[in-house]
């Protein structure tokens, strides 16, 4: 080899020398090209880029090489390799049509990286000119923008980010859009494009982008400036009191009531008082508000409500009464009168008070029945008279699946209706309402209670016509069976991902895949499919929380609605031997511990809660530390929580020891669990109940209720899942 005139190797020409001897060196045995793809991503080693050099040469012709060359380019984009990119990216862009989107997205950034705007632009553009939709048409367009400005093109820029606006990240894309305006001497369209980031983005960064170039643009147009809509500002100070952000918010109420009149005026001048409420500043809400004179109606009966909120915190319960009075006499339609009855009647509700909250809940379904919350409220009261035993209660469950028939308590009322036909002497009567719910409800907590009931021998004997209240209740049609063959829009998707997947690139993958789902193109099936691959990297709880976002009515399919593959990624069941040993270990059913899991962190070993619970099973690390010392186990640390099998060994042993301290009464020892035993113990006392599901429907916290119900759905289907029950 000949060595430079000066007698030194240059460190460009060692770099050179390395990689020929990388190339030429003796092949290790073949790796996966996953395994290639995601090692040189991982860390851009030259042993690594030779690796998939090697490999890319050794397949020519195939598509394999060229996804090497594709893994190879968005490696080296990502490592701001930007000539190395290009080569790579333009040498895979002839031979992978399919991905052709991707290649033209990264080749634009990459030219950008290079400052060679013409082919940033040209390039970026060709990302969304195929004949199916991309993902990353939102970024390419921001990216073209970006490079027709570099040339001074701006109203080529603003045409681009109007053209595809849909695509846009916001409020990324309306800040663009203003500054191609404003560069296109087009202001007044730049101011509107300025406001709609600043006001309906007030927590982004881009929102104080937004801020300054409102000013700069406020300096040149003067009068010609034109002001912000009221509602805008409300709308702004709204989402920052929404983000819980209450100071913050009170101060932009403030300001908002300065440069406003009128019914807004009102309306911000209230909603202050509602921030040091909601900052738990009783006191000064309560006086702010008791003093303050508004003309407008509805600011005025908002100003009542909040006035109810604060008596209801300071449990007051004659100035509660006074103000519900106030509201009825001069606002009797108005939604706050509403929102101060249910106030006022879940205080009493709470406090187990029904000669107090009855009449109030059926002051709110009697006179809001088309609103939302009337269904709820009509359920308590129901309910109030079916535990009181009273005649009129069969009634009131009949009038509330005719009233509302898509209430989330119409399969308690058909149960419980159930019940009564059978404390009546009808089986089949009984059977007949017991059917229904299956029917109608098949993964519902009621479900699983009626299925109890039905294996009575006299109940299951019986013959039991349809009851006769049916044919009289709208119920509205659900989804019972998918149809989980991809078409074409959704097989487009998932071969897209397939490729992605296969050099190791599984973040892309699901954001296409995402992106298709959020299309409506199938979206069942592309869930299932963003399941699969978030369950592959061990993230099982990312797959359940995908099919909830994507099929959110997956539980009303019935069990063959859906292949066993779907359920078993919805209902997922990992670490399944260390479960399974100690749930015998402490006599549970290994169902019901694998239902608690999956409700208290969707079996994510390294959840959290706000309560600062950790993993699995969700143990408190004091309750740990006592656990950990009863079991023996040395040297314990809050950190092993987050280690499966010591967070499954503890959280089992809670459970048996909540089940022991509730004389082995499984929904009281739940109710533990979830709300603590002191509450618990309180709420068993509130009443003589005849099964676990009349607790089950009283206990005070909805949030504990749906716990119960929803672990006891939960083991069921584990149940009927992986044993075949």
């Amino acid at each position: 080899m000949t060595m430079p005139c000066s007698g030194r190797i240059t460190r460009g020409l060692l770099r050179k020398i390395l990689a020929l001897v990388l190339l030429l060196a003796p092949a290790a045995p073949a790796q996966p090209l996953e395994t290639l793809a995601g090692q040189y991503r991982k860390k851009a080693l030259p042993a690594r880029r030779a690796a998939l050099q090697r490999f890319a040469a050794a397949h020519p012709q195939d598509q394999s090489g060229a996804l090497a060359l594709l893994a190879m380019g968005i490696a080296e984009h990502e490592q701001k390799l930007w000539a190395a990119s290009i080569r790579n990216l333009k040498a895979a862009g002839t031979r992978l049509p399919e991905l052709g989107d991707y290649i033209a997205c990264y080749l634009a950034d990459s030219y950008a990286g290079q400052e060679d705007w013409t082919a940033a632009a040209r390039e970026a553009v060709e990302t969304w000119s195929g004949r199916e939709s991309s993902p990353l048409a939102g970024r390419a367009a921001l990216l073209a923008a970006r490079a027709f400005l570099k040339l001074s093109q701006p109203k080529d820029a603003a045409q681009v980010l109007r053209s595809r606006s849909l695509d846009l990240p916001q409020p990324e894309g309306t800040v663009a859009l203003g500054e191609a305006l404003e560069a296109a001497a087009d202001p007044m369209g730049a101011v509107t494009a300025y406001q709609r980031a600043y006001f309906n983005h007030p927590l982004a960064d881009q929102a104080d982008e937004a801020e300054r170039a409102l000013r700069r643009l406020g300096s040149e147009l003067g009068d010609k400036f034109p002001p912000a809509t009221a509602q805008a500002m409300l709308g702004r100070a709204e989402k920052i009191r929404s983000a819980g952000l209450y100071s913050r918010a009170r101060h932009e109420f403030e300001l908002v009531s300065t440069q406003v009149g009128g019914g807004e005026r009102d309306v911000a001048r209230v909603r202050m008082g509602v921030c040091d409420y909601l900052a738990r500043q009783t006191d000064s809400a309560q006086r702010y508000l008791a003093s303050l004179e508004v003309a407008a109606e509805e600011a005025d009966a908002e100003r009542l409500e909040c006035l109810v909120a604060c008596a209801r915190r300071k449990n007051d319960t004659g100035a509660i009464s006074t103000l519900l009075d106030q509201l009825a006499r001069q606002y009797p339609r108005s939604p706050w009168r509403l929102e101060a009855l249910i106030t006022a009647a879940d205080a009493e509700w709470m406090a187990n008070h029904p000669e107090r909250y009855v009449p109030l809940y059926r002051a709110c379904f009697e006179s809001f029945p088309d609103q939302a919350s009337a269904a709820a409220c009509h359920w308590r009261v129901t309910w109030n008279s079916y535990l009181d035993r009273r005649p009129e209660a069969g009634e009131l469950l009949r009038a509330h699946l005719r009233l509302f028939p898509a209430s989330e308590h119409a399969h308690a009322a058909l149960y419980f209706l159930g019940r009564l036909e059978e404390t009546g002497g009808s089986p089949a009567g009984a059977k007949g309402c017991f059917a229904e719910v299956l029917a109608r409800y098949s993964n519902s907590y009621y479900a699983v209670v009626a299925r109890q009931r039905l294996r009575d021998p006299a109940i299951s004997a019986a013959t039991a016509p349809a009851p006769a209240f049916l044919p009289d209740i709208s119920f509205p049609p659900r989804q019972r069976k998918e149809n989980f063959q991809p078409g074409p829009a959704a097989r487009y998707r998932t071969v897209r991902a397939g490729l992605l997947l296969s050099i190791g690139f599984d973040d892309l993958a699901e954001a296409e895949l995402r992106f298709g789902a959020q299309a409506g193109e199938q979206p069942h099936v592309l869930a299932a499919e963003l399941a699969k691959v978030a369950t592959r990297r061990g993230a099982p709880d990312q797959g359940i929380r995908y099919i909830k976002r994507f099929v959110p009515g997956y539980l009303w399919l019935d069990l063959e609605g859906a292949p066993p593959s779907f359920w078993r990624l919805a209902f997922p069941l990992p670490y399944r031997a260390s479960l399974e040993k100690w749930a015998k270990q402490y006599g549970l059913d290994p169902f019901l511990l694998a239902g608690l899991i999956r409700q208290e962190s969707e079996f994510n070993p390294k959840a959290v809660s706000r309560a600062k619970a950790y993993g699995l099973t969700q143990v408190l690390p004091r309750t740990g530390r006592s656990l950990a010392r009863q079991a023996g186990m040395k040297r314990f640390s809050a950190a092993m929580l987050f280690q499966p099998d010591v967070n499954l060994h503890l959280g089992a042993m809670y459970l048996k020891a909540l089940l022991a301290g509730h004389g082995g009464n499984l929904e009281h020892a739940l109710a533990s669990y979830n709300a603590g035993k002191s509450r618990t113990d309180e709420w068993v006392r509130r009443g003589s109940f005849r099964e676990q599901a009349e607790f089950v429907e009283t206990a005070p916290f909805s949030e504990t209720r749906g716990y119960i119900q929803q672990v006891l759905r939960n083991a069921d289907f584990y149940r009927r899942l992986y044993a075949g029950k």
